[in-house]
């Protein structure tokens, strides 16, 4: 039987991970982390110049995953019910593969330092925009009812969003059950 052991740099982001999510980015100094991965502090800066690096790296990679997904599910489909439910399912299915990361993403990246911090709420605006592009034309096909698609983005995403408390509890919920669910809740309120 074979065990993967993470690499220093692999180690140090999961443990920062754990802490952030844990204790929130603000009250995790470097020391500490260090501490926790088992290594000297000075040992640390070999792999991460700084914490913000650390939290530049997690909230980048799963902004970039979010992005993947949707270029792949938006493919899948071309009705604009299947092609949102579809795009749910991928952004369900990033939170699920990266719990810890996904809930950095969405509680600390407040603390990401400029220009940093413009360059991620940029590519925020950019995701909720291909989000919205494609319920507008959902709209256009008359597939969906006309509504304000800045305020269904909103809804669909606080719904999307808050599912890793549902992933992490333990619970006997399947990342396909709670995705399935919720884009049939939602989508049946653009229907109807």
């Amino acid at each position: 039987m074979s065990t993967t052991t993470l690499s220093t740099k692999d180690n140090i982001r999961h443990t920062a991970e754990k802490l952030f999510r844990e204790r929130g980015y603000a009250a995790i100094g470097m020391r500490e982390l260090a501490r926790e991965v088992g290594i000297e502090a000075p040992s640390i800066y070999n792999h991460y110049k700084s914490k913000d690096d650390l939290l530049r790296e997690i909230c980048f990679d799963i902004a970039e995953q979010f992005f993947k997904a949707f270029e792949i599910a938006e493919r899948i489909h071309e009705k604009p019910g299947k092609k949102i439910k579809q795009l749910m399912k991928a952004h369900v299915s990033v939170i699920a593969r990266n719990l810890e990361a996904s809930e950095v993403f969405f509680n600390e990246w407040m603390f990401l330092q400029e220009p940093h911090l413009s360059d991620f709420k940029k590519q925020r605006y950019e995701y909720e925009m291909k989000f919205r592009e494609a319920i507008e034309a959902g709209m256009k096909q008359g597939s969906f009812k006309k509504m304000n698609s800045k305020l269904v983005a909103f809804a669909i995403f606080s719904s999307l969003n808050a599912t890793y408390d549902l992933l992490k509890n333990n619970e006997p919920m399947a990342e396909e059950n709670i995705a399935e669910d919720i884009a049939n809740l939602l989508l049946k309120g653009l229907k109807e």
